[in-house]
């Protein structure tokens, strides 16, 4: 004889495990020959807000794969994608393809102001799009990020940051004020654009002072707000301190709702 209450209990089980598996695999589509990613909530909150996650190169889409900020984020009906444009450096080129895919998440119904979260040198490729379009930023977020090109883009990335410009070295320092985005911060500061980052104090590879700090000083003086979350003794690493962050899920699940 079927017991209704375990017939009931195995049923939501059987709900809830199905739900987890639709959310396992991003949907993928092309934009202008490269592949774009989205993972989308079962349940879209108001306005269909989006953050826009870098980097995405060969689509290893990274931030999926930490469960505690995927869940928190889907949970509170924000879809999670990214853009897969290979090893770019923030060029105005590779910065206009960027535009792209954006154009292809609002077309798709996503909110027109997106959360931009870049990881690493995936800081760099978002902030430099936000730089140039600040209208269509609701915030900006870091881990570790790379957000000066004086920094790990020329110090240990020089081969991919002037293939993507397009320039020989001293072409490039010539005319980094017009490109480096903690240059070009006015914009982002007149449009009260929040921005938050997390950073260890022994980062090697991207040092906190030369980016996340001096972003901070340098928007702060634009009159925006920055909120850094420094992790004292840790360096760029993938550890529970960086995305098991919970200002950072406050902050993005704070400006999700504005």
């Amino acid at each position: 004889m079927l017991n209704l209450p375990i017939f009931r209990w195995c049923c939501v089980v059987f709900c809830a495990a199905s739900a987890t598996l639709a959310q396992d695999k991003p949907e993928s589509f092309e934009v202008e020959g490269r592949m774009a990613y989205v993972q989308a909530a079962l349940e879209a909150a108001p306005g269909r807000p989006w953050i826009w996650y870098a980097p995405n190169v060969g689509g290893n889409f990274i931030i999926l794969k930490h469960k505690m900020y995927t869940d928190a984020f889907l949970q509170a009906g924000i879809a999670i994608a990214s853009y897969d444009l290979g090893e770019v450096r923030g060029a105005p080129g590779s910065t206009a393809k960027f535009s792209h895919f954006y154009d292809a998440m609002v077309k798709r119904g996503y909110s027109a102001k997106p959360i931009l979260l870049g990881q690493s040198r995936g800081g760099l490729m978002t902030l430099a799009w936000a730089c140039r379009n600040p209208d269509k930023v609701t915030a900006w977020a870091g881990i570790y990020p790379v957000c000066n090109l004086d920094s790990y883009p020329l110090r240990f990335s020089k081969k991919e940051t002037l293939a993507d410009f397009g320039m020989e070295e001293a072409q490039l320092r010539a005319r980094l004020d017009e490109f480096n985005p903690v240059s070009l911060l006015d914009g982002l500061a007149k449009q009260k654009v929040p921005m938050f980052s997390v950073h260890g104090d022994k980062d090697g590879t991207v040092p906190l002072e030369e980016n996340t700090q001096l972003l901070q000083q340098r928007y702060q003086a634009a009159g925006g707000t920055c909120e850094v979350k420094i992790i004292p003794g840790r360096g760029h690493e993938v550890s529970p301190a960086f995305f098991q962050c919970q200002e950072l899920i406050d902050f993005i699940l704070k400006q999700a709702k504005r």
